[in-house]
């Protein structure tokens, strides 16, 4: 994943609230997966392994917040141990076809909950956090992001 990538990855999360957090996961886990499989086929085991430990690391993310009392968390949690074990047979075998398999069981979860963050009205998790906003200025080629509240408490509280 590129450093351009990341930023925008944690600035999301940052002003996200809890149900986008699963969404912002899924895409984590997807654009690992989609950089498993071309890792693989470059031959850089190790970059393939660093890979696939981030992509069962938001997998692990996922199990974790999981609330087994309510109904649908019993059958992700069973999606979530399959797509694992399906990482843990692409990393033995080196085959791309495991990656793929878990993309087609976390695509429609992912678009699923997308729909679903847009009925979420409550605010971010994390509470004390800059708020951003984009576009207030722009060039023809670039577009700057005006954060404010440059305060000097800018610890987050989640």
């Amino acid at each position: 994943m590129t450093r351009e990538v990341k930023q925008q990855f944690t600035l999301r999360i940052s002003q996200a609230n809890s149900t986008e957090l699963v969404v912002i996961l899924y895409e984590m886990l997807l654009v690992y997966l989609k950089e498993s499989g071309e890792l693989l086929e470059d031959t850089d085991r190790a970059a393939f392994h660093e890979a696939v430990r981030k992509a069962r690391g938001c997998l692990n993310e996922l199990i974790n917040s999981l609330r087994m009392e309510y109904n649908p968390a019993p059958a992700l949690l069973q999606l979530y141990l399959f797509c694992i074990r399906r990482l843990a047979a692409s990393e033995a075998k080196s085959e791309a076809q495991p990656l793929l398999e878990i993309e087609q069981v976390i695509r429609p979860l992912h678009d699923a909950y997308q729909q679903i963050s847009v009925q979420n009205s409550s605010g971010p998790v994390m509470a004390n956090s800059q708020t951003v906003y984009a576009g207030l200025t722009y060039d023809k080629n670039t577009l700057t992001e005006n954060m404010t509240d440059q305060g000097t408490n800018r610890g987050m509280y989640v």
